[in-house]
């Protein structure tokens, strides 16, 4: 049985993308130094959005017009 990949929604897509940049923004000011509470718990929470995010878009792939 062959999975059949479809393009996700537009509204699925470009939160996804929205998810990512705020995982790309929180880890570059927790480099520079911008947000307290230490470099590792930032890109920690940075990784989990941007998993979140990638998670998103590969089930918007595999689900529509399931």
């Amino acid at each position: 049985m062959a999975l059949g990949l479809t393009p996700p929604t537009k509204n699925v897509f470009y939160l996804s993308v929205l998810l990512i940049v705020i995982a790309i923004v929180l880890y570059l000011c927790g480099v520079g130094g911008l947000i307290g509470g230490g470099f590792a718990a930032v890109a920690h929470i940075a990784f989990w959005i941007a998993i979140i995010g990638w998670g998103l878009l590969a089930v918007g792939v595999a689900m529509k017009g399931v």
